[in-house]
């Protein structure tokens, strides 16, 4: 499996699950999960998957207050994937602690419009949606997404 983490970063991470087309990290030192796309697309039944995991860890570990999507290797966007995680899976870790989200996106200009215009639509169709009351943020390295 190829690793897409910064160089200096990976050796203070914990591989928690490598599944085929994303890896979980645990970073103790900075109380942070980190979810890393190893392939140009998930289907969203792996996807949930994936994040159920997550959500499984977050729940025994209510030190865990951060995740960091690092989605940099994704070529696709996937809608409806992108509305459960926001509309449900978010929505049940938050209870847990998790509240600060921050996300890696790849430089195509492409899918950095579509998360937005994604994210604007779930927005519209879900007004009773309160993610003001979480702290998502976007950065460009996964050494500044930690540090936030």
């Amino acid at each position: 499996m190829q690793t897409v983490l910064e160089e200096g970063i990976y050796n203070e991470l914990e591989l928690y699950s490598a599944a085929k087309r994303a890896s979980i990290f645990i970073d103790r030192k900075n109380n942070c999960v980190i979810v890393q796309a190893t392939d140009t697309y998930i289907p969203i039944e792996e996807f949930k998957i994936i994040f159920h995991k997550v959500g499984e860890f977050v729940k025994q570990n209510d030190q865990i207050e951060k995740l960091v999507f690092d989605k940099r290797s994704l070529k696709v966007f996937h809608q409806p994937s992108m509305e459960w995680y926001f509309t449900q899976w978010k929505m049940d870790v938050f209870q847990y602690g998790l509240k600060k989200h921050r996300k890696l996106l790849p430089e195509d200009e492409v899918f950095r419009d579509s998360v937005k215009i994604g994210r604007e639509k779930i927005l519209r169709e879900n007004p009773d949606l309160d993610l003001d009351k979480l702290d998502i943020r976007y950065y460009e390295s996964l050494k500044e997404a930690l540090e936030n």
